[in-house]
Order: C-alpha cells, then structure tokens, then sequence
C-alpha cells in the first residue's frame, strides 16, 4: 500500500450529506487519505470518477446528490472505485408541487437585439432554410445550402448583411414508412415545426416526388399554406439532381431581399425559450457544466424567458425530483403523462431505456441544482 503522504492534498468532492460516494478531483492512488471522509483509496481513482465512503452490500441503493443513482451489483468496501451501476426500480413519490418555489422576477427584464417577425414572435436569427420531405432529397438541399456559404461563396450573402445564412435541415426518413404511422407523424411534426420556427425568415421544401411523406400532405397535416415566406418543389418536376440544384439557388436568390429587410431592435428577454439537451456526459457534468446551465436559466426564468426540457429520457428516473417543484399539480401531472407516453413508446419499438428500471441520468443534476420554475407553455412539450 502506497504511502498517504504521496497525495497530501488529495481533493475530493462530497455532493450531498447523505451521499455514499464523493468525487475525486484528482488521480488517487490506492492508500491515499481522504482527511475529510477519514478513508483511504482501496485501489485507483480516476479522475472525476465516484469512490464510496462507506461499505455497501449488493443490491443497497447508493446515493449521489442526495439522490438514488443504482444499486450495488457488487459488495463496494469504503474507499474503492464505484462504477458500472445496476439499474432497478424504487418507488418514487411525485408530491406534485409539494416543493414549488415562488420565481423570482427581476424589476426591469434585460433586452436582447432579436427580430420582431409579423405574427409578433421574435427572432434571435434571421435564416433562410431549406427542408427536405424525404432522405432522397439532402444531397440536393445540402448542395443548394452550400452555394450560400461564406466560407465558399462570399459573394453571394455579401449584399444582404441582415441574412445570417442559408441553412439545410436534413433526416434519413420520409419513405418506405406507414403513411398512417407514428413515425411519419412525428417526423411531419418536427418539420412543420422548424417551417413555422421564427429563426427563418422565409422556408424551401425539397422533396423527390414519390416518397411517402408527400409535399402537400405535410403542409395539410400541419396546417401550413404556400406563401412568400414557404415554397417547395421536387425532384422529379424539377428534372433530376443538376436542375433541381440550379433551381433551388434560383429560388433562394429570389428569397434574400424579403430576409434582408429583417431588422434588429431591443425585445424583452421574455421573448427566449431556451432548450436544454444532453451534449454527451462526463464525470464532471454534473458539478461544473450542469450547475451553470441551472444558474443560467435561473436568470432567464428571473427575466421572463423559458427553459424546455428537451430530452425525456434525460430526465427518466428524476421525473418525481421534477414534479415537486411544479408550480401546480396539473403541470406535475402533465410531466408524468410525457414520461408515460415515453415508456409506451419505448416498449412498443423494444429500445430497453423505458422499461421501468431506474438510473440516476446523468443530465438530471442540471435542475437538481437551480430552482426551475417548471413549466410546460403552449407549444413546447418534453417529448412527444
């Protein structure tokens, strides 16, 4: 056993005064003393990884953040690495808005320069986009995006200062799909959507001619009209891949001067909603990126602004840490119904993440740590 003298300022972190693990800071050596916990490492620590604090029997819940993040699968003796978690189910009490908290509202919202379109909803870009009904058409949007790009083509946005880009949102779906399905559904949502996005000054739908999701039907599913500010053509009436290329920067170039008239002006920081997703977890996540986000949005709820949960599985297993903040136990209800939804589609497609069996997600500490004002506005949902 290494001498504890080798790490004298051994840094750990505890989370929480019910914790069984604390978070090493550094590289611990097996023997290093932990002054604080009164333990020593029993074996290799790395960096931001999880060492208990105390012996913990198989199938004993641990505990990080104050919270059940797994169950031992293993007998963990004081001071060893603590990692590869058994999942398991524990009930969980929602205690819909038993811990709601009055939001703090600042006397005088800050301002950002945004975009004022005609329906009143306010721009933080000012973009021309470019969708595709269907995978066959994302070689061609890319292509006609391509054309505007500054690093490639400076000269074509150069008379339009106020247009930030043209931008091609791609999938690989749209086919060989049940028409009446849930999948085509969802993807219909999700375009209709970005074409009614503020960001976008003005939309340019590209489809192949033939594919399930047809032009017409997901203007019509989502109550979308043609207008100056949306067009489409395809593929297919256009003449092939080269034409259909020529024809869209044609139709774009026609677009830029409506996009150019856009002007900025000072808007409330009421008018930002602010989308929260994973951008892939570490072992430092949850005490250093996600307390920040949590502060950040803290300051924008204290402004008037939105924060949306926008990944349901993120929060999957931390939903009853959510609903006892709700502001009302009708928004709790609505948080459990998303998750619900979320387990049905899990099992009916067999992916194995909703199946009852709880984790901790390592997302979940970015509203652990702030005091959200959870809400679910209009418009904005966590999964579905």
């Amino acid at each position: 056993m290494l001498s504890p003298t080798l790490q004298p300022n051994a840094r750990v972190i505890r989370l929480h005064a019910q914790d069984d693990v604390v978070i090493s800071l550094d590289q611990l050596v097996s023997g290093t003393h932990i002054e604080s916990e009164g333990i020593a490492a029993a074996g290799l620590i790395p960096p931001g990884h999880k060492m208990a604090t105390r012996a913990i029997e198989p199938g004993a819940a641990v505990r990080r953040y104050g919270q059940i993040i797994g169950f031992a699968s293993q007998r963990i003796r004081a001071g060893q690495h603590t990692h590869n978690l058994s999942m398991g189910d524990f009930v969980r009490d929602h205690a819909h808005g038993a811990e709601a908290r009055p939001t703090f509202r600042t006397a005088e919202p800050a301002s950002f320069e945004g975009i004022v379109r005609e329906d009143g909803r306010v721009a933080t870009r000012n973009y021309i986009g470019i969708l595709t009904s269907v995978n066959c058409s994302a070689t061609v949007a890319r292509a006609i995006a391509d054309h505007f790009r500054r690093d490639i083509h400076p000269e074509m946005l150069a008379p339009f200062p106020n247009v930030d880009g043209v931008v091609a949102l791609t999938h690989g779906a749209g086919c060989a799909v049940d028409p009446e399905g849930e999948g085509l559904a969802i993807l219909q949502r999700t375009l209709g959507g970005y074409a009614c996005h503020p960001n976008f000054a003005s939309v340019l739908v590209i489809g192949l001619g033939c594919e399930t999701n047809q032009i017409p039907r997901l203007l019509a599913t989502q109550g979308l009209q043609h207008s100056d500010r949306l067009h489409s053509f395809t593929i297919q009436d256009t003449g092939g891949t080269t034409r259909t290329i020529a024809h869209g920067i044609e139709r774009i170039k026609a677009m830029l001067p409506q996009a150019n008239a856009g002007r900025r002006q000072s808007v409330s920081a009421s008018q930002l909603a602010i989308g929260l997703q994973c951008g892939g977890s570490d072992g430092y996540s949850g005490i250093s990126a996600n307390p920040v986000l949590g502060a950040a949005v803290d300051l924008l709820v204290a402004n008037g602004g939105t924060a949306i949960l926008s990944e349901t599985p993120e929060i999957y297993g931390a939903e009853h840490l959510l609903t006892r903040r709700a502001q009302t136990p009708e928004v709790g209800r609505k948080l459990v119904e998303r998750i619900r939804w979320w387990e049905a589609y899990d099992a009916r497609f067999a992916r194995g993440q909703g199946s009852g069996w709880v984790e901790l997600p390592a997302c979940a500490p970015v509203f652990l740590v702030c005091g959200m004002d959870l809400r679910i506005r209009r418009g904005f949902q966590t999964s579905k």
